[in-house]
């Protein structure tokens, strides 16, 4: 057996020499600094190091002050059902408009419009946020400027908490919509075309087909994707916040997530050790709600799930 082991690792060693620059850089950026997941569970001190800090008395106290703060429970509110609503939106978005991509016929338009929107993927938050504040400031915003031109009352943007889940929502979906459809759209150019002529031959419309062949097709690498966001849920765009929404207290009610409210706390009390146990949260509620995800993946469809 050991032998046999020895010749499927000489057989595949090219592969194993491609794999190995992976491995390096997953074993430093995702596997070594585990260890610091004490600092949750310590009285951190800058001079004396992670392992030489004292532990806390209790020992999850640093914990406390996350479930005893009405900020720190709404921080972790907000951050589920906004990332819940842009997986959700998200899905919708770039699934509709792979499957409109891949009925257009003409390739040039098809290149053209899949390369516009594209684009926005690589325009930095901080430009985006820049552009909308020049759309919603109340003074001199382009939106308000033309409500008042039409003869209506201009809106405070920046203190109506309630609308920005929406504001954030078509953010997001202008900047990464085109990034997020090249997956789908590369399975739905992977189908056998056999399967649509035959189902033209049968005298199936254009949207039978979508329905009953495309999006079938298409389930695994919905559910595979979907799972991988969840597994994302619990740790917000801060770039994205911070840049649209910054400082603005009367926003965070809907705005504020886990990101910016450990950044607004580390920045003004200095305190490592409530940091490091609100990253230590946001992991294990991640991790419960992928083993979740991927249970109810395995009810639907078995060979789809991660594991």
């Amino acid at each position: 057996m050991k032998n046999g082991v020895i010749r499927e690792l000489f057989k595949n060693r090219t592969l194993l020499l491609m794999f190995l620059p992976v491995a390096v850089l997953l074993f430093l950026f995702n596997y070594l600094p585990l260890a610091g997941l004490v600092i949750a569970f310590k009285d951190f001190d800058f001079t004396k190091g992670i392992f030489g800090s004292d532990w806390m008395h209790p020992l999850f106290d640093n914990f406390d002050y996350l479930f005893s703060s009405d900020t720190a429970f709404r921080a972790v509110r907000n951050t589920i059902l906004l990332n819940a609503l842009f997986i959700t939106v998200g899905l919708i978005f770039e699934v509709g408009f792979a499957l409109l991509l891949n009925e257009v016929r003409n390739k040039y338009f098809k290149r053209v419009s899949q390369s516009l929107t594209f684009l926005p993927f690589f325009i930095s938050w901080i430009v985006v946020g820049v552009f909308a504040y020049n759309l919603l400031d109340f003074e001199s915003g382009a939106i308000n400027h033309f409500l008042m031109t039409i003869g209506l009352k201009p809106i405070d943007f920046y203190s109506e908490a309630g609308l920005w889940p929406l504001i954030l929502t078509i953010a997001i979906r202008w900047k990464a919509t085109g990034y997020g459809t090249i997956i789908y759209l590369a399975a739905l150019t992977s189908i056998d075309n056999s399967y649509y002529e035959a189902a033209s031959i049968d005298g199936a419309t254009r949207w039978q087909q979508i329905r009953y062949i495309s999006l079938p097709m298409l389930r695994p690498t919905i559910i595979i994707l979907t799972l991988l966001a969840v597994g994302r849920i619990m740790n917000a765009d801060f770039g994205m916040f911070y840049a649209m929404v910054g400082d603005a207290s009367l926003l965070f009610p809907t705005t504020d997530v886990i990101d910016t409210f450990v950044y607004r706390s580390l920045r003004k009390s200095g305190d490592i050790g409530m940091a490091s146990a609100a990253g230590f949260l946001q992991s294990m509620i991640a991790f419960v709600l992928v083993i979740a995800s991927n249970y109810a993946a395995r009810k639907i469809d078995k060979d789809s799930a991660i594991f």
